[in-house]
């Protein structure tokens, strides 16, 4: 089976690569999403038998300032491999990696059939890329919420956000697992405990200071990120 993993240089896509040594993981000045042409081509000159789309903006900060690019990538960029998928004469299984931000997080414990509303434009990007990927029949939307397993990127974390985080490595298994067993549609990927994203970021950074949303100045987030599943199991974050 020939695997096309975009965002390959990303968290989750470098668990991937571990995974699936053999898949087609272009850099960008290869593949670049956004050029319709470029996509256009690589699906002319690579057999692709399964696509798992994880290229994104994803800073809540970064989208919110720009907009332009952040919606060439998230959701054109998408849009791009959609339609070649379309054009493809065998069916291309197309799995996207989406986000628990594309709910409101007023509750938590959003499972797949739960109404997505998104807080801030990164998350509309995502539920924007959602929709494009319905367009197709052999799809797998991939919701969660995930860190790489290494030192906190900031010196303090919020004790007032939540979700039910896992590491990449952890949603990489899933993503394969998932895979082997040819679900379609939308699936959630979680960790089997609801944890503040201070209490995530002490798992590997014991010195981390703590804050809140009080200590916070930039676009709304979402503060309950946490995700339920009834179609798949649970995950142990470790």
């Amino acid at each position: 089976m020939k695997i096309l993993v975009t965002g390959g240089t990303g968290n989750l896509g470098s668990e991937l690569k571990k995974n699936i040594p053999d898949c087609y993981c272009p850099t960008r000045s290869e593949l670049d999403i956004t050029k319709k042409e470029d996509v256009v081509n690589f699906f002319q000159n690579n057999e692709i038998d399964l696509i798992i789309h994880t290229a994104a903006l994803t800073s809540i900060r970064f989208c919110e300032e720009n907009k332009k690019l952040t919606w060439e990538t998230n959701v054109q960029g998408t849009k791009n491999l959609i339609d070649a998928t379309l054009k493809a004469k065998n069916n291309i299984k197309f799995v996207y990696v989406s986000t628990a931000c594309v709910f409101d997080g007023y509750s938590g414990m959003y499972k797949e059939t739960d109404i997505p509303y998104p807080e801030n434009f990164y998350a509309l990007t995502k539920l924007l890329g959602e929709n494009e990927v319905t367009k197709l029949s052999n799809y797998l939307i991939i919701r969660t919420n995930f860190v790489a397993k290494t030192t906190w990127p900031y010196p303090k974390a919020f004790t007032d956000r939540f979700g039910t985080y896992l590491f990449a490595e952890n949603v990489a298994s899933g993503i394969n697992e998932i895979i082997s067993e040819n679900l379609n549609g939308v699936v959630h990927v979680v960790g089997d405990k609801k944890i503040s994203m201070y209490e995530l970021a002490k798992i590997t950074t014991e010195n981390i200071l703590p804050m809140t949303i009080n200590d916070y100045d930039g676009p709304s987030l979402t503060m309950d990120m946490s995700l339920d599943t009834e179609r798949w199991k649970k995950y142990t974050l470790k």
